[in-house]
């Protein structure tokens, strides 16, 4: 059994005989941001947080990863709970800033000049001097590198999972305690796993075991045995998880550019327009949103479209295999004369709020917020404000239009016309079918998938708790408890059962707006014959008479040029966007507004 976390909107989440995609079913959250200072605090820091109620003591652990970046986790000593993820940690003029999602704290402190000591004020609804040492007190970080290994540094491999290949990479680093090391997958967007690494001789081994953070992240233990080679060039072994091997050999990396992905692409600064990093207010949620906006040269005022992500974590850029669509997309949208806003979402990035507790109504919500903000603008026409949804965002993005007199015009890219409970199934059948695998296992999955949505339909007014119980006793014996475990918190999620009780097609018949439908021929993930039919019968059922449906040939769910349009092609494919897609939306867009001007003249 393997779990298929989303990539837009994918919701293939119960396989059987299914292990080789095991290890890109995880996103892991980002723990670092560029370092901006040549302080280096890097080491575990000790401090006792005291407050009214109690006294606290916590290590905070700092590390520069192999990309310059710095990571840090958070251990509650007196508790043992060790490897709380840090959203962010930075240093700027000798200050280091963080935010820990887990306990919903800030933490804000000074060093001193021999990096010996932190002091500051820890802020969690209310604010407390918070001070850390470094454990031999008095000992500057830097003193405390061990004399650099004959195998430090970088090392690069590529995992085939037989899904698809995925680049990992081991960062070791000699310490006066012994090898310290971190596995990062620029593929999956996230690095600084710390591992527990061992080496004897020419014998290199390590793990990652299922506590502290890889636990609370739901992360299957993996472990890799190798052998380093005497020109101490390459290591060569088996990477181990979920009862499963795989040949990995990790080669030395000599230049930080064998670790950046080929994707031509994205933009290179300086723009020929501006851009400027903003927040804005959910007044409702009381949740700050952090995003960029792209605003073209001149005086304007501009169209402006306000980007919604699909389904998963994603941040401002809808960051995925190691493409940023949307930085691409804003980037052709902005040169061709149009304002664009595109944010983390709620709980990611640098965003306010919790992810694992939103449903489809929390998003919409933050869109109205980011209409709201664009309104703001005097480079903005208040009237010519529209939405781009990809995905779980084209599902959203009328959502919010029916409800918002401001939306001037709505772009669904993959989006859904159908109820996802219909939707699930023929994704399961058409990636299954995509990866090759044998009509027997897709038969099995796919009757397997309809169990579990069956049930879920079942449960459907029952507690999270009782649900998480049910589908354990279905899914019982379908593959390791790691993977099963992470499936039945995903399937019994807020969200993911908001989302599974949706049906598109009511909401599409009351979108009055102009309505631009783009979906790619080879999508495998919402496919294009289940749902353009669909989407054009609601929106005729509604009378709307602007609206555009586009059967785009040869592109996927992530509108690439693709071979098969499954998943497992798209960090594969150096192409971001079919320049096709992001021409008819840059050209429909500016029609429409051209068309709304028009309008306005002829009312005065």
């Amino acid at each position: 059994m393997s779990v298929t976390i989303p990539l837009g909107l994918c919701f293939t989440v119960v396989t059987r005989g299914a292990l080789e995609d095991n290890v890109r079913s995880y996103r892991f959250p980002l723990l670092t941001i560029a370092l901006a200072s040549a302080q280096d605090i890097s080491g575990e820091w000790n401090g006792t947080l005291n407050t009214a109620a109690q006294s606290l003591k916590f290590v905070l652990h700092l590390a520069k990863n192999g990309y310059g970046s710095l990571k840090a986790t958070l251990d509650r000593a007196e508790q043992g709970v060790n490897g709380i993820p840090v959203r962010w940690a930075t240093i700027n003029n000798s200050h280091l800033y963080r935010e820990v999602d887990a306990v919903h704290a800030t933490y804000e402190g000074k060093i001193n000049e021999d990096a010996s000591e932190l002091k500051g004020t820890w802020d969690q609804g209310a604010s407390f001097e918070f001070n850390l040492r470094y454990e031999a007190a008095g000992e500057k970080p830097a003193s405390r590198a061990g004399k650099p290994s004959d195998i430090n540094g970088d090392w690069l491999g590529v995992l085939d999972t037989g899904m698809g290949r995925l680049r990992v990479v081991l960062h070791i680093t000699n310490t006066k305690k012994g090898l310290t090391a971190t596995v990062g997958s620029p593929d999956q967007n996230f690095e600084g796993l710390p591992v527990t690494i061992t080496r004897n001789g020419f014998s290199l081994k390590f793990e990652m075991k299922t506590v502290g953070r890889a636990e609370e992240l739901q992360i299957p233990e993996f472990s890799y045995d190798g052998t380093i080679q005497p020109d101490l060039g390459s290591i060569n072994g088996t990477w181990s998880q979920l009862s499963r091997s795989i040949p990995l050999v990790l080669k030395r990396v000599k230049s930080t550019a064998e670790l950046e992905l080929h994707r031509p692409q994205n933009p290179v600064k300086p723009y020929p327009y501006r851009e400027e990093e903003i927040t804005y207010r959910n007044p409702k949620a009381n949740v700050q949103l952090a995003a960029t906006i792209t605003i073209p040269a001149g005086t304007g005022p501009f169209p402006a479209v306000l980007l919604m992500a699909g389904s998963g974590p994603h941040d401002r850029d809808e960051t995925v295999m190691g493409h940023k669509p949307f930085l691409v997309l804003a980037d052709y949208l902005t040169r061709k004369g149009i304002v664009v806003s595109r944010a983390d979402k709620r709980g990611v990035g640098r965003s306010g709020g919790d992810y694992a507790q939103v449903v489809m109504a929390d998003f919409v919500a933050d869109a109205d917020a980011g209409i709201a903000y664009l309104k703001s603008r005097p480079e903005v026409d208040a009237k010519k404000i529209g939405l781009l949804g990809h995905s779980e965002g084209a599902t959203e993005a009328p959502m919010t239009a029916v409800h918002n007199r401001d939306v001037a015009f709505v772009v669904m890219m993959a989006g859904t016309g159908v109820p996802f409970n219909q939707i699930l199934p023929e994704q399961s059948r058409l990636m299954d079918q995509a990866a090759g695998k044998d009509a027997a296992v897709v038969d099995q999955n796919l009757a397997l998938e309809r169990e579990a949505l069956a049930l879920l339909e079942k449960d459907k007014d029952k507690d999270q708790a009782m649900v998480e119980k049910d589908l354990r006793e279905t899914l019982a014996g379908e593959g390791p408890d790691a993977l099963l475990t992470a499936q039945i918190k995903f399937l019994s999620s807020p969200w993911f059962r908001s989302f599974l009780d949706y049906d598109p097609a009511p909401t599409l018949t009351k979108l009055t707006c102009p309505v631009l439908v783009l979906n790619g021929s080879k999508d495998v993930q919402v496919p294009p014959q289940q749902n353009l039919p669909a989407i054009r019968k609601a929106l005729e059922a509604g009378h709307n008479r602007d609206f555009e449906i586009d059967e785009l040939p040869g592109l996927n769910h992530l509108f690439q040029n693709a071979k098969t349009g499954a998943p497992n092609e798209y960090g594969e494919i150096e192409e971001t966007m079919s320049p096709l897609a992001l021409e008819k939306v840059a050209r429909w867009i500016l029609k429409e507004s051209a068309a709304r001007s028009v309008q306005q003249q002829a009312t005065r």
